[in-house]
Formats: structure tokens, C-alpha cells, sequence
């Protein structure tokens, strides 16, 4: 059991739902929004990454073990330390908006929120493999910097357009525990983002010919 790891994984969740959270229920500006999640993504994957490998997403670390860059036995202590980080971050978020409004249905068409969720994620996964998991490109300085943008042009693409703009279980369990979405959305965006990441393992795994295995 790896607790560092765990550890790494809580706080860096926290602190990517806790940013959503603020500036969803606490006022900001539209284009500030994307770029605060984004940024606050990369620099937790930068601060995490050399421990955990800067995951903060299931879907993420469901696309580490297919690729074999994270082992099989650590994906439930992973998920379950990123889903305890968002849990802490929405509740601290709630505290402090009061925040008690409740969707009755689904902000989004189905077909297109699905799409949009499940399109971002994969770029999102695929992008955190091709930078961080390859001998070719171990050791960049910019891996964090592509994680935490593909997130905010995912979010100026099809944010509250298409989708919620989640690409992350954990923040669409975040979103429904905020009572920003319905959770008959939130089961939709949590299984897009996960074929997402099982979808963005397999390309990887067959367009890439570094066989070079790095546990993050």
C-alpha cells in the first residue's frame, strides 16, 4: 500500500474540485473559470506527479493500468483516494456558499453531453500518456503544462455548451453533490469519462511503439 501516493492523490483532487467548486458557486468570471481549473490542475500535477504520477481522475488512472503505468492493484486505493479528495472539497464548498439548489433534469441533450464528455476525457487521457508515460518524452518539463491546458480547451470547447465540462468521475460526482447537475447526468458523464479512458489506453497502447513501462 502505497500511502504517499493516496495521499498525493486526495490533496490534488481536493484542491481541482475545491477550485470548480469556488468558482461555480462563489462568483468569477466566465474565462477566468477555465483558465483557474486548468491552471490549478497543472500545477497540482506538477507538485504530485514525481509521487503519484498526478493523476486526480479515475478515468486517468483506469488509462495508467491498461497502459501498464500504474498497477492493477492500485487503481481502487487511487479511485478511492480521489473520490474521498472531492468529497472533502465539495463539502468544504457547500459549507461555505450555503449552496442548496437542485436540478430536476438534465442541463444538456444526452447524445451531445455524452460526446462532449467522452471526446475531452479521451484527449485528456491520451494527452497524460503521450507526455508523461513514454520513454521518449521522460523527463519533459511540460507534461503538467499539456495536462492542465487540454483541460481548459476542453472547457472553452464544450463547457456548459455540450457538456459540463467534468472529463473526471470525480468532479461529476462533485458537480452532483454540489447540486449543479442531476445525478442521472452525472452517471452519464461518469461512464463516458471511463470509456473515455479505457478508449485512449487502447490507442495509445497500439500507435505507440515505446514499450518502455514507467509506474507513476
Amino acid at each position: 500500500m502505497n500511502f504517499r501516493s493516496y495521499t498525493v492523490e486526495f490533496i490534488g483532487t481536493f484542491f481541482l474540485v475545491f477550485t470548480i467548486g469556488c468558482v461555480l458557486l462563489l462568483g468569477g468570471d466566465g474565462v477566468i473559470n477555465a483558465i483557474a481549473i486548468g491552471f490549478a490542475l497543472m500545477v497540482m500535477v506538477y507538485a504530485g506527479g514525481p509521487v503519484s504520477g498526478g493523476h486526480f481522475n479515475p478515468a486517468v488512472s483506469l488509462a495508467a493500468v491498461i497502459r501498464k503505468s500504474l498497477p492493477s492493484s492500485e487503481f481502487i486505493p487511487y479511485v478511492i483516494s480521489q473520490l474521498l479528495g472531492s468529497a472533502a472539497a465539495v463539502m468544504l464548498v457547500n459549507y461555505f456558499s450555503g449552496h442548496v439548489e437542485n436540478y430536476e433534469g438534465c442541463a444538456f441533450n444526452y447524445f451531445p453531453m455524452v460526446a462532449g464528455e467522452f471526446l475531452f476525457t479521451f484527449a485528456l487521457c491520451y494527452v497524460v500518456l503521450m507526455s508523461a508515460t513514454t520513454g521518449k518524452t521522460r523527463g519533459n518539463s511540460y507534461f503538467g503544462l499539456a495536462i492542465g491546458a487540454t483541460v481548459t480547451v476542453g472547457i472553452f470547447a464544450a463547457g456548459s455548451v455540450l457538456c459540463y465540462g467534468a472529463f473526471n468521475p470525480a468532479v461529476a460526482m462533485a458537480l452532483g453533490m454540489m447540486h449543479t447537475a442531476c445525478w442521472q447526468c452525472v452517471f452519464a458523464t461518469i461512464a463516458a469519462n471511463l470509456i473515455a479512458g479505457v478508449a485512449a489506453a487502447a490507442v495509445f497502447n497500439y500507435t505507440n511503439p515505446d514499450k518502455i513501462e514507467i509506474n507513476l
